[in-house]
């Protein structure tokens, strides 16, 4: 990774999530200017170098200002668990709507916060990298609206485009989905505890997720012609975000534990595959947290 010679302004969209937030932490760490985008006021981290800016994304107006001068964008908002068409106009027509904005005022890269659930995963199928198949559209609604809003963001032609593919983001906070609201489901209901042990669990922690955003968004990761070296300028370049192997023993077995609750353990055909974060690490990105330290962090949050 090579370092910036002057002050990034990058803007943050869903700068008060989980995701968001932590961006903002390793944008500020790295030196640069940032504009939170969020919806409510207040909400927004409160740190030196974040400016606040408040409004829906969907607003043209509103996105056209926040990303004018900047150098650039990292998105980070999807509407999980909303119903199917929330989730395609905030999560595909409204992150397409802010790249337009972008690629017009002049902003050289886009980070996009994807996901690697647009991966087509099952039983009959291995390791998967940023050639494997995406799912088809008979799979849930979070995984078809993110894939196409990657469609979306390959539409918008003259900007630099790199689509972070994490797997299950682990890391402490009242919205995190690993952390806090599937223990709480599971503490809840018997299904939500049930998991084939032998399962892959792929996971990486929010700070790593972070760290690789705030690096390709301040150009410490420099362009390349081959997407295996760096973003492909004016190209759209998937990347792989995933920490170190993990079962389902691994995750469930903590989970349960710390609630006192006994997991439910069945056989039933799972995917054992693993997601290759060779890229990755060819562009310079290394995990900081390993699977212990991430399990202890929920064992501890969760025992409190």
């Amino acid at each position: 990774m090579s370092e910036q010679s002057r002050t990034a302004v990058v803007v943050v969209t869903g700068a008060n999530g989980l995701v968001g937030a932590a961006v903002c932490r390793a944008l500020v760490a790295r030196g640069a200017s940032v504009r939170a985008v969020v919806r409510r006021a207040g909400t927004a981290p409160g740190l030196a170098g974040v400016e606040e800016r408040v409004g829906e994304l969907d607003d043209p107006a509103l996105a056209a200002t926040a990303v004018a001068g900047a150098d650039a964008v990292v998105t980070t908002v999807h509407p999980m668990g909303s119903d199917r068409a929330t989730q395609h106009r905030i999560g595909v027509e409204g992150t397409r709507s802010v790249a337009r904005a972008a690629r017009d005022a002049g902003v050289a890269r886009l980070v996009h916060v994807s996901t690697a659930a647009v991966y087509r995963r099952g039983p009959d199928v291995g390791d998967v990298d940023e050639s494997a198949a995406l799912v088809d559209d008979a799979a849930g609604a979070y995984a078809v609206t993110k894939r196409d809003a990657e469609a979306a963001l390959a539409d918008v032609g003259g900007i630099t485009r790199v689509l972070l593919r994490p797997p299950a983001i682990l890391g402490p906070g009242p919205t995190s989905v690993w952390n806090t609201l599937r223990p709480d489901a599971m503490r809840r209901s018997v299904d939500a505890r049930r998991a084939n042990p032998s399962g892959t669990f792929a996971w990486v922690h929010v700070t790593d997720l972070a760290a690789v955003a705030a690096d390709v968004a301040t150009g410490r990761v420099t362009a390349s012609a081959d997407p295996d070296h760096g973003p492909v300028e004016a190209g759209c370049t998937a990347l792989d975000v995933a920490a170190g192997p993990a079962t389902a023993r691994d995750y469930y077995g903590t989970v349960t534990r710390a609630l006192g609750i006994d997991p439910v353990w069945d056989d039933d055909p799972a995917w054992t595959g693993r997601i290759r974060a060779t890229r990755a690490h060819a562009w310079g990105w290394t995990p900081s947290v390993d699977l212990d330290q991430a399990l202890a962090e929920i064992d501890e949050g969760l025992r409190r």
